[in-house]
């Protein structure tokens, strides 16, 4: 070999070796389920540089300053294909954030991110949904659009102010209005770009954390505070892990997590104080859905626990592209906690999609105002005189497990209702144990086996 063509060789190894400086591992996590499950990968930050915000020009108190050095700070990890941006000690009031790849946005123990309450901090709008319909719309408070390797760690706070988000809790008569063109927009597979759903009475209220569209995410230690909309929303995502997250938030459509058209996903040792479902499993919206054809499956809960929300585990009732292979095991709802259902599967006849392989074991709760299980083939809200049914599409729900619970007080073990034309196929409860059941014990229309 020539002496140049060594040099040439060194020279080669040691850029190399300088681009993957900070660069990122990825650690792959086995979970064993009832179905088979491919590992989990999420990434490892542990090689790479901390960059605080504060050294470029955050200062407290002030709302421009801080933005913008978060989002330079973003970019500076983006660059460097690995970086953690951190957010020090004390309140720091910021607009939205947009998280890039390779970014672990962490939060100190004592850092508090304060998200605006005004809806030009989330603007301009950008690519999203609204109960399981894609359009433009407000920035979520945080946001990632087709990132790689991203997280949000550490023992801080985010949390919202709610002066304006609560005012739009109400469903007001401009706000139907929209909600009806943007539906019809959806069922006429309108293009995306289309639906701008920003003006003055829409009042779509944005997600707080919605990952969309990415791979590889981390969401660990944090405690999250109030919430616009939903709160934490994986969507067309994949390879997810939400860890010893806190969450409360007490608002209308206040979900903890609501996975959607996602697979892969771990949600574990986590606490949930909510206004709605606590973990809210989705797949999309009719023919936005459709047209996706992109379903939830594999997705494990485990150890987590529930203080307050309308469900322990709802599914629906935008399952329109499909859910398969969920599985939720030792869990705790809190007794004094307001529930009505441990497990709550919601449809109509608008949505077609699919559900299968649901297994839940090993739960205990205290009073629930309803029962352990319901399924529901008419469920539709405000949407059921607000639109019509353009295209009806039944939803076959079958294969659902549930064993090892325990409850106090319910006024029913399951309550099942179907249509006749496509009958709920195997159901199977086993060691469900219940101190008091006031009502009928089984309630079911149209169950096969």
């Amino acid at each position: 070999m020539k002496k140049n063509d060594c040099l040439l060789i060194i020279i080669a190894i040691l850029l190399c070796s300088c681009s993957n400086k900070y660069s990122i591992k990825i650690d792959e996590i086995q979970v064993a389920t009832p179905f088979e499950m491919p590992n989990i990968k999420i990434p490892d930050f542990s090689n790479c540089k901390k960059i605080s915000i504060v050294d470029f020009g955050a200062v407290k108190g002030d709302k421009n300053k801080i933005s913008s050095a978060i989002e330079n700070a973003i970019n500076k990890a983006n660059k460097l294909g690995g970086g953690i941006v951190v957010v020090p000690e004390g309140e720091w009031l910021t607009k939205k954030i947009h998280l890039k790849s390779n970014v672990n946005l962490h939060l100190n123990k004592g850092a508090v991110l304060l998200f605006s309450e005004n809806p030009e901090d989330y603007l301009p709008s950008v690519h999203t949904t609204w109960e399981g319909m894609e359009c433009y719309n407000y920035s979520p408070l945080i946001y990632a659009y087709k990132c790689k390797n991203i997280a949000i760690t550490g023992q801080g706070k985010i949390k919202a102010k709610m002066d304006i988000w609560k005012k739009w809790f109400v469903r007001s008569k401009g706000h139907k209005k929209n909600l009806k063109i943007l539906y019809n927009l959806s069922s006429n597979n309108s293009p995306v770009e289309e639906r701008q759903m920003v003006n003055d009475s829409a009042h779509f209220r944005p997600q707080f954390i919605q990952f969309n569209r990415c791979e590889n995410i981390l969401l660990e230690g944090i405690t999250i505070l109030n919430s616009p909309f939903w709160t934490i929303h994986p969507y067309m995502s994949k390879h997810i892990v939400i860890r010893d997250v806190n969450v409360w938030a007490k608002g209308n459509n206040n979900d903890g997590v609501d996975p959607e058209m996602s697979q892969n996903i771990l949600i574990e040792n986590c606490v949930f104080d909510q206004g709605d479902d606590a973990i809210a499993v989705k797949s999309g919206r009719n023919q936005d859905a459709w047209r996706l054809n992109t379903p939830t499956k594999n997705l494990v809960i485990r150890n987590c626990m529930v203080k307050n929300g309308h469900q322990l585990l709802a599914i629906g009732s935008e399952l329109s592209g499909g859910i398969e292979n969920v599985y939720m095991n030792n869990c705790q709802v809190v007794d004094g906690a307001k529930l009505n259902h441990l497990v709550y599967i919601k449809t109509n006849e608008r949505r077609g999609g699919y559900v299968k392989n649901i297994y839940v074991s090993n739960i205990k709760a205290g009073r629930i105002d309803k029962g352990i299980l319901g399924i529901d083939m008419d469920v539709l809200y405000q949407w059921r005189n607000l639109v019509p049914t353009y295209e009806r599409k039944l939803t076959p729900i079958g294969r659902i497990y549930l064993e090892d619970i325990k409850a106090t007080d319910v006024k029913f073990i399951s309550k099942i209702i179907e249509q006749e034309e496509l009958p709920v196929n195997t159901v199977v409860l086993k060691r469900i144990q219940c101190d008091t059941i006031q009502g009928n014990v089984y309630i079911k229309e149209n169950v096969s086996n």
